[in-house]
């Protein structure tokens, strides 16, 4: 007995020693306030199963952090991860992800030196972290309850358990440093919908009758479409539904964009496809690009080619139809069991009519690329007016395309560039004549200021005595009101010229100020209250104003003075320019882009810049962004709208933006430029060549996109200045821009509409 006894004693301790062990493991699983990990430390947090890890890894030269598979039935090489925080943001090898004290769950980035991304959870009492043994990660408060979690924020991926509702949205990693154009989302008919940018819908799950209320993927391979009782109305199962040997899965949007169910495969140690919702990939919509045919290849493979090109010579450009005019005369080449559409804009005209006649409506119209002819029961001839097409081949299809081509490809070459900049110089006005020119004037002028110089001397310290400074006008947010005699004295006669209409004075106080003369005559009262409207903006990126003068016919500003002068005087003084980094001028972009958006939205009243460009673009002694010049165009002119101004601004932004990243100083011409190089996947060759030290791809690629985005001709697609500053700060993803972008020296979109086709684009 004594031996039983002392057997289930020691039976007990050991179970007492496991409970503990085990409640300690799980208690040391949470993470409390302040815990870091970093890309340095090379550290993770981990779920109390051992299935999942959170930490950083390397993608592309830089570092994301996010939760991988981490059992030790994967391969490393094979942990795929599930959940990025932030999505595609990616930041520098001395980054770190922590919970601070006050329960908010940050990502700082060592490039930027700046919070990348925040749960927004500091005033929602969290006390700890946890990543649960299914792959959440969740921010606990006091009463264990949940008020953060990844799975309400979900990238790419789906785990078993985890819902997916109309305010969520997936969206893959791309290929290239900027977001990817497909995503899944939930429509408003309660549908899985697979999406190529915001207007072309590939593939619908379900029944539009039947309105689902959530999506959710089983631990069995299932997933389900449910409705608000709960009850599935729709679902898809794996090819291994209901395996149990198979102990991890996953539903992920791939970068190709389609949709696919993956299960770990123990035997062959490897993850396998079980189900896919595009069956046929060359059915995603743009699989090839903005130029190609998707066919398969003999081993029944996917692949991109041109259709007239020997194979494994593949061109971007090989869909891309002559320009307009073709020297020797343009053909149709006849392509069978061919289908096209165009991509930008991505609606064809269609007629109904038989081949024949649809041949001869592309050879009539110049504008028409291609045209794509099918006969179901109905015939269809789908017209197309843009170089910007992609398509599938198949020996099953029954459609005709027919490209059109030049005759003689060789007169029909695009002008490089690199021959347009050439003519360009060609053109430009003699340098050499204009210095002689200018010295001979300024030596005249030098001996005028000489002899005024003693004149005004005297007279300034006359006028000192006499002027009281102090004169505030209660009814201009505090401006100085300001006789035109003492303007003239601040400015000794305006001596020192910084810009247009634009003089350099001093304040009795010592500070310096900038005074822009309208060299206008306005209405006195009109005028007053639009100083007063400006005067009483303030935004740490909006030049302050601090005076005025409304004397007789004369009409001056006196604003703040920014040493450092206008953006544009920078861009082409070289010493300056060599100062303006890559850091510093992504930080201009932003700046200038926040002061707008305050500008549209966080006045009392509706304020647009109406003439933003560099040289109305100022620079502190830190090189501060300080935006001059707003509001003249909207508190002055006779009458204002303020949708067209807005859109006007968008579009000077975008314009700005090609100027500050490629210094051209014509900024006109560049626009078309840095879009054709973009377009070739030659983004570098935009950036300034005097730029010095390292740029970011990630950056350069979103604020090309969102200028292109900025210059389009049809003004209802440009985004917002909100949108903007997202964008640019890398918070919202930006797809890729259609080509048919205004010319930069264009004025609002009622000058020039899209014809509509790309209209519906």
């Amino acid at each position: 007995m004594l031996r039983q006894a002392k057997l289930i004693f020691s039976t007990a301790v050991q179970l007492c020693v496991s409970l503990t062990l085990l409640l300690n493991f799980v208690v040391s699983s949470e993470i409390q306030l302040g815990s870091k990990i970093s890309v340095e430390d090379n550290n993770f947090w981990v779920s109390s199963n051992g299935d999942f890890a959170i930490g950083f890894f390397s993608y592309f030269n830089l570092y994301k952090v996010g939760i991988h598979f981490n059992s030790s039935s994967i391969p490393i090489d094979k942990q795929t991860v599930v959940w990025v925080a932030g999505a595609d943001l990616k930041v520098g090898n001395k980054s770190y992800f922590q919970l601070d004290e006050s329960g908010e769950l940050f990502l700082f980035d060592s490039d930027t030196g700046i919070t990348a991304w925040t749960s927004k959870t500091s005033n929602a009492s969290v006390v700890s972290a946890l990543l649960r043994d299914d792959g959440n990660f969740v921010l606990l408060n006091k009463q264990k309850i949940t008020v953060w979690q990844s799975f309400d924020n979900p990238s790419d991926t789906l785990l078993p358990g985890q819902n997916f509702s109309a305010s969520r949205v997936l969206r893959p990693p791309s290929n290239s440093p900027v977001s990817s154009y497909y995503s899944l989302y939930m429509g408003d008919s309660g549908q899985l919908q697979l999406r190529w940018e915001t207007s072309i819908i590939y593939w619908t799950s379900g029944n539009p009758s039947q309105s689902a209320h959530r999506a959710i993927l089983s631990a069995d391979g299932t997933l389900q479409l449910i409705d608000q009782t709960s009850k599935s109305i729709w679902s898809i199962f794996g090819d291994d539904h209901n395996d149990s040997n198979v102990h991890f899965r996953f539903l992920r949007l791939d970068a190709d964009g389609n949709l696919r169910l993956y299960s770990w495969q123990n035997a062959s140690s490897s993850w396998r496809s079980v189900w896919q919702a595009v069956n046929n990939q060359c059915d995603v919509f743009a699989t090839c690009g903005v130029h190609g045919i998707c066919v398969f290849n003999e081993s029944g493979l996917p692949v991109c080619k041109c259709p007239y090109m020997p194979a494994g010579e593949f061109n971007s450009k090989c869909l891309a139809s002559s320009d307009e005019n073709c020297d020797s005369g343009s053909s149709l080449i006849l392509y069978e069991h061919t289908f096209l559409y165009g991509i930008y804009p991505p609606n064809d005209t269609i007629v109904h009519t038989n081949l024949q006649e649809c041949k001869t409506l592309c050879e009539k119209d110049p504008r028409c690329t291609a045209v794509t002819f099918i006969n179901n029961g109905t015939p269809q001839c789908r017209i197309k007016n843009t170089r910007y097409m992609s398509g599938k081949s198949d020996p099953s299809l029954g459609s005709i395309s027919l490209i059109k081509t030049c005759s003689d490809p060789v007169a029909v070459l695009p002008q490089s560039p690199e021959s347009k900049l050439i003519q360009k110089s060609l053109r430009k006005i003699c340098i050499p004549c204009l210095i002689g020119v200018a010295a001979g004037t300024f030596g005249i002028i030098l001996v005028i200021q000489l002899c005024a110089g003693f004149y005004f001397l005297r007279r300034r310290k006359y006028i000192r005595k006499k002027t009281d400074f102090s004169n505030v006008d209660p009814n201009t947010g505090g401006c100085i009101m300001l006789s035109y005699a003492e303007i003239t004295e601040l400015t000794e006669n305006f001596k020192l010229k910084i810009g247009p209409k634009v003089f350099k004075g001093v304040l009795p106080d010592k500070r310096p100020v900038a005074i822009k003369d309208l060299a206008t005559s306005i209405e006195e009262r009109k005028f007053r209250s639009a100083v007063s409207k400006i005067a009483s903006i303030f935004h740490k990126n909006l030049l302050k104003l601090d005076g005025y003068c409304c004397d007789s016919s004369n009409r001056l500003l006196v604003y703040e003075f920014a040493k450092n002068g206008s953006l544009g005087d920078c861009l082409e003084d070289p010493k300056m320019c060599k100062r303006l980094t890559w850091r510093r001028r992504i930080s201009i972009c932003l700046a200038v882009a926040r002061a707008i958006y305050y500008l549209h939205t966080g006045c009392r009243v509706y304020v647009s810049h109406g003439n933003l460009k560099c040289e109305n673009v100022l620079l502190d002694d830190n090189f501060e962004v300080k935006v001059s010049e707003f509001g003249l165009q909207t508190f002055l002119s006779e009458e204002s709208d303020t949708e067209q101004t807005a859109e006007a601004d968008v579009r000077d932004f975008g314009k700005m933006l090609v100027k500050i990243m490629s210094g051209s100083q014509n900024a006109d011409d560049a626009c078309e430029w840095a879009y054709e190089k973009w377009l070739a996947d030659q983004s570098y060759e935009i950036v300034d060549s005097r730029l010095e030290g390292s740029v970011s791809s990630d950056e350069l690629q979103r604020a090309l996109r969102i200028a292109f985005w900025c210059l389009q001709a049809d003004a209802r697609m440009r985004p917002s200045m909100g949108e903007v500053v997202k964008v640019l700060e890398g918070t919202l993803s930006v797809d890729i821009p259609p080509p048919l972008f205004s010319h930069c020296h264009s004025r609002t979109s009622s000058e020039g509409k899209l014809e509509s086709n790309a209209e519906s684009g």
